[in-house]
């Protein structure tokens, strides 16, 4: 029997509040949290090994149960929750938006790589033909990307633009992705800010314009694949033995020291100019979320 007309579209109180901007976020956190305790048992019962391992003994099935809990955790979210299909994810959008993140992602990177180059700080020693290529991958690609976008972009900014707009959500979710780089190894608080500069404004402003979180995953899986098993450089803070034989050297605020380019002014630049492109695009196009009390009241039916 379906719902009168007037409960259809006020829905009860704990549903609106679980509706919410805020109820939305805590729900997701609690159904990770919740699914990550179930995964990890199982992962634990099948004899997987257990800790922090070495990026090049990370398998696919490993990777994967790292990930399911935070995509069926999203999958929950929209489905059940928002009650809506995952455009942001539409399987149609998934070969373009990928290989055009792939390719914006291996360039942008290269940018930072070629002007380091050029200022005498990256320095290439040689070719490692021995490269373990997989469990690299799975880490700084296909885990950092989908997971830490999923969480940072598709829940964080897209829910807080949402209720506050899109310049506060800018800086949320800026703040936490800087924030969540700040235990890794060698980082300071100045990488944590460098991070969250440059990729926190830039991969929001990317899901803005084209609210298409295939595309932020292949910026970022591209951007991390680049910088360690090709160029050999840390990947926030994570040494790496990439296809280049490669070391740094000069000041920490050229290099990014121990935790990696990400913590250079040459990656801060450069990104930042991408980032202002991106807003640019943005004004002219309409699609910056405006906060709520600038927000025009639907016409009311007479």
């Amino acid at each position: 029997m379906s719902l009168p007309p007037d409960r259809a579209a006020h829905p009860a109180l704990p549903m609106r509040l679980l509706r919410s901007p805020l109820g939305r976020i805590v729900a997701f956190v609690v159904t990770l949290t919740v699914l990550g305790f179930i995964a990890g048992h199982i992962y634990a019962g099948v004899g997987l090994p257990r800790g922090r391992l070495p990026f090049d003994q990370v398998t696919p099935l490993i990777e994967a149960f790292r990930l399911l809990p935070v995509v069926l955790a999203y999958w929950m979210l929209v489905r059940t929750i928002e009650e809506r299909r995952i455009d942001e994810l539409a399987p149609r959008k998934a070969i373009p938006h990928l290989a055009l993140g792939l390719l914006g992602g291996a360039l942008l990177f290269s940018l930072v790589v070629g002007a380091l180059y050029a200022l005498g700080a990256f320095v290439v020693d040689g070719v490692n033909h021995d490269v373990a290529w997989l469990g690299p991958i799975l880490v700084t690609g296909v885990g950092a990307g989908v997971g830490e976008e999923i969480i940072s972009r598709g829940v964080l900014f897209r829910i807080v633009e949402e209720g506050l707009g899109t310049w506060v959500s800018l800086l949320v979710s800026a703040a936490f992705f800087g924030g969540a780089h700040a235990w890794n190894p060698g980082a300071t608080a100045w990488s944590a800010i460098a991070i969250a500069l440059e990729a926190g404004l830039l991969f929001g402003l990317l899901y803005n314009l084209t609210r298409s979180l295939w595309l932020c995953m292949g910026v970022h899986a591209a951007w991390n694949i680049a910088q360690g098993p090709f160029y050999g450089i840390p990947v926030s803070g994570f040494q790496q033995r990439g296809l280049l034989a490669s070391h740094m050297q000069g000041p920490d605020w050229l290099t990014g020291g121990s935790f990696g380019a990400e913590a250079s002014v040459v990656a801060l630049c450069i990104c930042s100019i991408a980032t202002a492109v991106c807003l640019a695009v943005a004004i002219r196009r309409g699609t910056l979320v405006p906060p709520p009390w600038r927000r025009r009241a639907p016409p009311s039916v007479v």
